[in-house]
């Protein structure tokens, strides 16, 4: 089969659509011939030597996909040949065929097509296990989602707002403004122009967030702290600011706040399987019924990676950029 390789780390040019081994279909697995993957920033910090690949997953990018399955390993119950599934992956998404473990797999939502239920698995994961399994996020609170207008934000507004909460948002343009609030957003800070912190703050009447879902991490956790309500949340979940900062435990205490990461990625096979049960019990019914909704920026051949991986990388896209085989 083919697959978009990383010949060496770099920019976008070192991506190369090449001839590799086929997957083997272990037990507790089906192989899926890829319709379609999804572009995320950690396949680009990959593509530049900045994250290692867990032990035993593909060498090529690509932590989701949707497509057909092909092959059902010994021990798999549920699911069979011919089935129309997405799936979260720990890498090798950006490929003809991929071996998947049989809990990380999801139903292709009714009234979703096949190509854009890539742009599922791995936001809505991110965001429900985020949002709700590990900061609790409840009716009535207020939620802070940095980098609204990309496809972790276009989702994590859509959920916050599903769930009863206010949402705010951060982005750095006014046309990226007004489609987080088409989506629900209803504080909108231009990030370039203003601070977060004060607007926030003002627009709540000096509540502030209860729950911070963070991209940027170590340049905005003073401010995370600033805006943070009493007994308040911050869930980072990248690192695009710095990865380290100095921290004022005076600020954490005095508020009560909880500060907590994770990588979707380096979650055990049953921990991302708990995920995606709780993500199709809780998110795929809010999917179906048009209340919650995949947004896709645009969609590009497989052979074209280099390109959406520039589109990522310049912040030019709105939601999801796919890739097709």
């Amino acid at each position: 089969m083919h697959a978009v390789v990383i010949t060496e780390p770099g920019g976008p040019e070192v991506l190369s659509w090449a001839e590799v081994p086929d997957p083997v279909c272990g037990p507790g697995e089906v192989v899926v011939d890829v319709v379609a993957s999804a572009v995320n920033r950690a396949d680009l910090l990959q593509r530049m030597g900045k994250y290692d690949v867990p032990p035993g997953a593909p060498a090529w990018p690509g932590l989701e996909c949707s497509g057909t399955i092909s092959e059902v390993g010994e021990g798999v119950t549920g699911w069979k040949a011919g089935d129309q599934v997405c799936a979260l992956l720990s890498g090798g998404g950006y490929a003809e065929r991929v071996a998947v473990p049989a809990g990380q797999l999801l139903p292709v939502p009714t009234g979703v097509d096949l190509v854009t239920a890539a742009a599922l698995p791995e936001v809505m994961c991110t965001v429900w296990s985020n949002l709700v399994m590990t900061a609790g996020l409840r009716a009535g609170e207020v939620l802070l989602v940095h980098g609204g207008a990309s496809g972790i934000g276009t989702a994590a507004i859509q959920v916050g707002r599903a769930l009863g909460a206010r949402v705010a948002v951060t982005a750095g343009t006014a046309a990226k403004l007004e489609r987080c609030a088409e989506l629900g957003a209803e504080i909108l800070v231009n990030y370039r122009s203003e601070d977060f912190a004060e607007v926030v703050t003002a627009a709540t009447g000096g509540h502030g967030a209860d729950v911070v879902l963070d991209i940027m991490g170590g340049s905005y956790l003073a401010r995370n702290l600033d805006v943070l309500a009493m007994d308040g949340r911050i869930t980072i979940i990248g690192t695009m600011g710095g990865r380290r900062t100095e921290l004022d435990l005076a600020a954490v205490m005095g508020k009560r706040a909880r500060i907590t990461g994770s990588l979707l990625r380096r979650r055990t096979r049953a921990g991302k399987a708990a995920v995606v049960a709780e993500v199709c019990e809780h998110l795929w019914p809010l999917i179906e019924s048009g209340t919650v909704r995949p947004v896709v920026d645009r969609t590009l051949p497989m052979t074209e990676a280099a390109e959406a991986h520039r589109v990522v990388a310049d912040g030019e896209h709105v939601g999801k950029v796919l890739l097709t085989t």
